[in-house]
């Protein structure tokens, strides 16, 4: 298998054979590079905490403050839940479910996959999905 993978240089063809071993090393360094940001953003958002914890003496400063901060942790818990998904989506790559849909079993699509890696669901059953959601909602 091609372990290293030139993500600017490599592109995805319909024709090749789906999720040959290229595709595979493709997505596993997208979502490696993806997740090695998210953390980086991480660490960058703990180290401006850090810093920002100074006491500020105006109410209004420390309002503005503690409501950055509360911004900030949510953005984070949010990219905590997305690297979870990349985590399953590369465990899905080493056991070879990566790139079909949990419903249907059908190929996903190199598309929606580049587009959105750790895609579980082809387009239409993503679709029903969200259907089925939003009669529920109404409801």
């Amino acid at each position: 298998m091609s372990e290293k993978i030139d993500l600017s240089n490599y592109v995805l063809s319909e024709t090749d054979e789906f999720m040959n071993a290229n595709q595979k090393a493709y997505f596993r360094a997208k979502l490696t590079a993806w997740r090695n940001d998210i953390l980086r953003e991480a660490r960058e958002t703990l180290d401006h905490l850090a810093e920002e914890s100074a006491n500020h003496p105006d109410l209004a400063d420390r309002a503005s403050s503690e409501t950055d901060r509360a911004i900030e942790l949510r953005a984070r818990d949010r990219q905590r839940k997305l690297i979870s998904k990349i985590d399953a989506a590369m465990q899905r790559i080493d056991d070879g479910t990566y790139g079909y849909c949990e419903e249907t079993g059908e190929p996903i699509g190199l598309k929606r996959l580049d587009a959105r890696p750790i895609a579980t669901l082809s387009i239409e059953a993503q679709e029903r999905h969200e259907r089925r959601e939003k009669v529920y909602r109404d409801e």
